[in-house]
């Protein structure tokens, strides 16, 4: 028997759940098709930032657009996700580092992000605990943090509760367009069919794509992540740094995550672990930047599996080979605070055709060389 709907959906990630969400809160009928568990890779497993700062122009306004749904996400899906407003704070550790940071606040200008910069004497007297190697600082006072092991979970329930059906466990091996409609197969033999098809698998994003002629350059991002025992709560500010080789938060119950460099996969089983001298490396930063994190014992690590372009801006928006086609993948370990606009985004390329956000930038075929 072949099941059909007005929407397929692979992948259930953030963005997905979040896309089976909206197109059903729109009345459409939706089967959201997940290999695993929803969240079981890049939108569950990741560090948790939800932030603006820094992030390539081209994302900004679908970071913006997700700050909204954020401050609104108890009411859209009954949870918060535990996301506080604890501002994002990025540090320079030199000259060329804080240099960075001034330019970008004409990028955060133009896109009515609101910035403060910290310079070398105020970082200090703000932040005592920082090591001597801060000289400077970025402060974005609406970004935060959230649980990452309940954003998409929570998304997926309020799906469910709006009439989409998500299917976990149901590995896509076969897709197939006929002119009209596209047709996947699961490993398991059940058969689905709609005139709709949302890419939003991640790194295996890539395959689908190539599945329709629309091969991409991208390869498996595996982020390496640690947390702590808890400590007495002194760090409020997620932190990031100009270069990106360390991010660091503390919860509220002390503990404090942190991540840097990649931990090594083989998407093909799937499996992913951390790999112990990215972590030791990633405790050495941690400990330059804050001194008093020396001696604090980490108690677990571990890792997941997410896609990564070469320019390290996801891709979204139509196809270009095959119409009812959406792509939505290659989040690039910066997905999880746009996935509740994303799958808005995605509903809104379906329903009505197209969308206020900006997508040039994100097309799937802007790798392909021009022709000679």
């Amino acid at each position: 028997m072949t099941i059909a709907c007005d929407v397929l959906i692979q992948g259930g990630g953030g963005a997905g759940c979040s896309a089976a969400l909206h197109l059903a809160q729109r009345g459409l009928r939706v089967v959201l098709l997940e290999r695993g568990l929803v969240g079981g890779q890049a939108s569950g497993v990741n560090y948790g930032g939800v932030r603006q700062q820094g992030r390539h122009p081209a994302e900004l306004p679908i970071a913006r657009r997700s700050r909204e749904l954020w401050g609104r996400l108890k009411d859209l899906v009954g949870t918060d996700a535990e996301f506080s407003i604890t501002g994002h704070l990025k540090l320079a550790r030199n000259e060329a580092e804080e240099a960075d940071l001034i330019a970008y606040l004409d990028v955060a200008k133009q896109h009515d992000l609101p910035l403060r910069m910290v310079g070398r004497n105020a970082i200090h007297r703000e932040y005592p605990w920082l090591g001597p190697q801060v000289v400077a600082g970025s402060f974005a006072p609406e970004d935060g943090a959230a649980n990452p092991r309940l954003l998409a979970p929570a998304l997926a329930n309020a799906a469910r509760a709006a009439g989409a059906d998500i299917r976990e466990h149901h590995e896509v091996v076969a897709h197939a367009h006929d002119g009209a409609r596209f047709h996947l197969r699961t490993a398991a033999g059940e058969a689905f069919t709609a005139p709709a098809l949302l890419n939003m698998a991640g790194f295996w994003g890539g395959r689908v794509a190539e599945a329709f002629g629309e091969p991409v350059p991208i390869e498996a991002l595996s982020p390496n992540m640690l947390v702590t025992e808890p400590v007495p709560y002194f760090i409020e500010p997620n932190l990031g740094v100009v270069g990106g080789n360390l991010y660091l938060r503390q919860i509220p119950r002390g503990n404090v995550i942190m991540g840097g460099g990649r931990g090594e996969s083989d998407p093909s089983v799937p499996w992913s672990r951390p790999l112990p001298e990215i972590s030791f490396r990633t405790m050495g930063l941690a400990v330059e930047v804050i001194p008093s994190l020396a001696g604090v014992q980490v108690i677990r690590s571990w890792t997941g599996i997410d896609g990564r372009m070469p320019d390290v801006i996801p891709v979204i928006g139509p196809s270009r080979t095959t119409p009812g086609l959406f792509h939505a993948f290659g989040f690039s370990g910066h997905g999880f605070q746009l996935g509740p606009a994303i799958g808005a985004i995605m509903a809104e390329l379906v329903v009505d055709g197209r969308t206020d956000i900006p997508l040039e930038a994100f097309r799937v075929d802007r790798f392909k060389a021009p022709a000679a």
